[in-house]
């Protein structure tokens, strides 16, 4: 039986690395942002490389779902899902996350809108995920009957084996110091978008050192978008491994 991993984040986080650790496992075939061009597709909203994106996977989120449930192609034991949780639009079927088990990967809001508007200028609050992933997690929380694993991208980056570890064993797999190591470029699982997105992952060949937690000065429009995420975060913060 296959092991499904939903691993739900907004952008600008680790996610991409996350995604580039598990594929380190040898036993795990990865799926990257698999409702992207569904997403765009249904929105309209233009973002980097675009016209790539809904040529490279299906644009209507049926064909999504069903596509997550074969087999891997390589006959993996695990298979490791990278999600955006901005992707999962309100008319997005769900039914099909009964089949993974679902974690959550989070960032701080502000740190999250300082990273994004070096990519794309405009953003507003749905563009960053933190109101679908709150709601993603109480619907699953509600379905387990208990918090689902939820990590913090500081942590891996502070303790990549003690975090990555625990988060192996909430999530009933087993824990391997190759998820710590991996070769530099690009991946066929790659999604197409991986130009204008991953530079810094394809240069990197583990996890890099945490951050400096210096002080940030957002513009007035980009506080008030991090205030209004802030509650939705601090809603999964609390249960965070560590």
């Amino acid at each position: 039986m296959t092991i499904r991993i939903a691993m739900w984040s907004g952008p600008r986080n680790i996610s991409t690395a996350m995604m580039r650790s598990f594929e380190a496992r040898g036993d795990c075939h990865v799926v990257d942002e698999p409702f992207y061009a569904a997403f765009l597709a249904e929105t309209g909203i233009d973002h980097p490389m675009t016209a790539e994106t809904l040529a490279s996977q299906p644009n209507d989120w049926r064909d999504v779902a069903s596509q997550l449930g074969e087999a891997p192609p390589g006959g993996q034991p695990i298979v490791y899902e990278k999600h955006m949780t901005h992707h999962m639009l309100p008319g997005f079927g769900r039914d099909w996350m009964r089949a993974c088990r679902n974690a959550f990967l989070i960032r701080d809001p502000a740190r999250v809108l300082a990273s994004y508007v070096q990519k794309r200028e405009e953003v507003t609050l749905a563009d960053i995920g933190f109101v679908q992933q709150a709601e993603i997690f109480a619907r699953e929380a509600d379905r387990l009957g208990h918090p689902p694993p939820v990590v913090e991208g500081v942590d891996v980056l502070r303790d990549p084996a003690g975090t990555l570890s625990k988060l192996c064993a909430a999530l009933g797999i087993p824990w391997t110091t190759t998820m710590l190591r991996w070769p530099a470029g690009r991946r066929a699982t790659d999604g197409v978008w991986a130009p204008a997105w991953y530079d810094a992952v394809e240069r990197s060949t583990g996890f890099g050192p945490p951050p400096q937690e210096i002080p940030l000065t957002l513009p007035e429009h980009l506080q008030r978008i991090a205030d209004e995420a802030r509650p939705h975060y601090e809603t999964l913060v609390r249960w965070k491994i560590s």
